[in-house]
């Protein structure tokens, strides 16, 4: 009976310190800027060491929906509603960027040992980030680019083609100094 008693207690305690307080909050982890922050819209001068993709990037719209009041409701007397409000739907699109062409700037070949070993690391380092979900080849497959896109998407580039930056954040390739 009294170890009855000394358990209930024990477990008291244990629930009462779960509502003592919540531990701090854990900062989020410091990121890369987003990579279409190194997007460029003119066509970068040829220099060593850089190599460059270019892509279209579509227009981006921002469609608006609202509803106007058309007549205001009208009231009797005693305060009963005789007719109630109108309104009417109204919607615009607004153009927040226009097409146009990008390039950034993707990993050199010359900076790659082998094309097969880097594609392999690529599909590990998806793969570590759920993002791919097929077997480790070396190869640049359909699946291997979707997941690229997946990735690079999520930080504000919309190309499967992997970026500099891409790689940078990947640990791929060495981040200069």
């Amino acid at each position: 009976m009294a170890w009855k008693a000394w358990a209930g207690g024990v477990a008291a305690l244990g629930l009462a310190a779960c509502g003592l307080g919540a531990p701090p909050p854990v900062a989020p982890p410091v990121t890369a800027p987003a990579f279409d922050a190194a997007l460029v819209t003119a066509e970068p001068a040829p220099a060593p060491g850089q190599c460059w993709h270019r892509m279209g990037r579509p227009a981006l719209f921002e469609t608006v929906t609202e509803q106007v009041l058309v007549a205001p409701e009208r009231r009797d007397a005693s305060g009963q509603v005789v007719d109630p409000a109108v309104f009417r739907t109204e919607t615009r699109q607004s153009e927040l960027r226009p097409r146009q062409q990008v390039w950034f700037r993707i990993p050199c070949r010359a900076e790659v040992e082998s094309e097969a070993v880097f594609v392999a690391s690529l599909q590990r380092a998806l793969k570590a980030r759920g993002l791919f979900g097929g077997t480790v080849t070396g190869e640049m497959d359909d699946e291997t680019e979707a997941a690229v896109l997946r990735y690079q998407a999520a930080n504000g580039l919309e190309s499967g083609v992997l970026s500099l930056a891409a790689a940078q954040a990947l640990g791929l390739v060495a981040v200069p100094r």
